[in-house]
């Protein structure tokens, strides 16, 4: 068996390059990138609006009967007739600011203007028992 060598000769080895410290680059946001970081950010808003709707509704019901709306008693207003003069007429012994007051708020009337024929329901604090 018989051996070759080859000789390189003539041929410059590569020159060092020096290593140049990383130059720290600016993030550069895209629309796109602003758009997701956006909705990614919303997200928790949304979720807690969302549950507070979906929940919402509890706070207002209980498991408590209340009095049906028919066990008040009604008063029609005749021509005339005032919420002060209906008040002495169905509460004499109380003092008729308060009870203007309370069929003002139990009937939600926006003022104390009365027409002939409407009906007005009367607070059961002031209703005798028959």
């Amino acid at each position: 068996m018989s051996t070759i060598s080859i000789a390189v000769t003539g041929i410059a080895a590569a020159p060092r390059i020096a290593a140049t410290p990383a130059v720290p680059t600016r993030l550069r946001m895209t629309v796109r990138g602003r758009r997701v970081l956006a909705v990614l950010a919303s997200l928790p808003i949304v979720a807690l609006i969302a549950f507070g709707a979906l929940s919402g509704g509890n706070a207002m019901a209980s498991s408590e009967h209340g009095a049906p709306a028919d066990t008040f008693q009604t008063v029609t207003v005749l021509p005339g007739d005032s919420l002060w003069g209906i008040a002495t007429e169905i509460a004499p012994d109380a003092d008729p600011r308060d009870v203007v007051a309370d069929i003002i708020s139990l009937n939600a009337l926006g003022t104390s203007d009365l027409r002939a024929g409407q009906t007005l329901a009367i607070p059961t604090a002031y209703t005798t028992a028959d």
